[in-house]
């Protein structure tokens, strides 16, 4: 397995500052309360796995560290259920609209510039105990996933802070459908790094890096037929609609896009 691409920073950073993730699930005002309302419907229904895994309210009064924050849509739900919530991102274009998220919604939280793969630079050596590390769809976007765990590692308190992270998952539909041609790991093309693991990758390098795997399970098939849903409506592929519903099911938690970890430090 490939450890490390020859992709920079820059080259990461470049590309979600240009459109940041989920930033165009809405068609109201850029920054007006309907526009994060819009984005955060839309996530929460094409990917309702996200709150059952983050369980969100199970953090209030809780320290959240978000790896990848991005424009803070999951950044909004701990903090509004009272978690003490820090955000971090390496790209500003997604901070400057997590920020203004938090401050239409009136919700507390902190946001730092940096990168994943140094982590502790970016939150100035504050590495104070941390309940939860979240990090969902980042870290298969760093050039270096060894130099990015082990700086989660660093922040994590051994039998204090859980992990949480997803990366995409190469035993996949959407990934036999990458290969073949027919699709691309990002909704906009060129995205420089977007590398899927199988579970038995993803446990050996956090193993490798100190941590204790709880979990591994896998989630999520896109449906829709894209040009419609980009003017907000949800119509399926003719494949998946003719699905019964137990069976599509099946299909996400055998071949879905994403893996989902729980893990720890012992």
């Amino acid at each position: 397995m490939t450890r490390k691409v020859s992709v920079s920073i820059e080259e990461v950073e470049r590309y979600w500052d240009s459109r940041p993730c989920n930033s165009r699930h809405s068609n109201a005002e850029v920054g007006t309360r309907l526009y994060f309302e819009e984005i955060s419907k839309k996530r929460y229904f094409v990917e309702s796995h996200i709150p059952e895994f983050a369980a969100f309210q199970t953090w209030q009064g809780k320290r959240v560290l978000d790896v990848g924050c991005g424009i803070g849509t999951d950044g909004h739900s701990f903090a509004a259920y009272g978690a003490e919530y820090t955000g971090v991102d390496l790209s500003q274009a997604s901070l400057d609209l997590a920020k203004r998220r938090f401050q239409v919604f009136d919700v507390k939280g902190r946001f730092l510039r940096g990168n994943v793969e140094q982590l502790h630079e970016a939150l100035r050596l504050d590495s104070y105990g941390y309940d939860l590390i979240w990090s969902f769809g980042v870290l298969h976007h760093t050039p270096s996933i060894d130099l990015a765990l082990a700086e989660l590692r660093k922040l994590s308190d051994p039998g204090v802070t859980k992990i949480k992270i997803m990366v995409y998952a190469s035993n996949s539909w959407k990934q036999r459908m990458i290969d073949a041609g027919y699709d691309q790991p990002e909704a906009q093309s060129g995205c420089p790094i977007a590398r899927s693991f199988t579970p038995q990758e993803i446990e050996y390098l956090l193993v490798e890096a100190g941590f204790v795997v709880d979990s591994i399970r896998q989630d999520h098939i896109f449906p829709y037929r894209v040009e419609e849903y980009k003017r907000h409506e949800f119509i399926k592929q003719p494949w998946f609609d003719a699905m019964p519903t137990e069976m599509f099911r099946t299909l996400e938690q055998t071949l879905g896009w994403h893996l989902l970890i729980d893990a720890h430090v012992a």
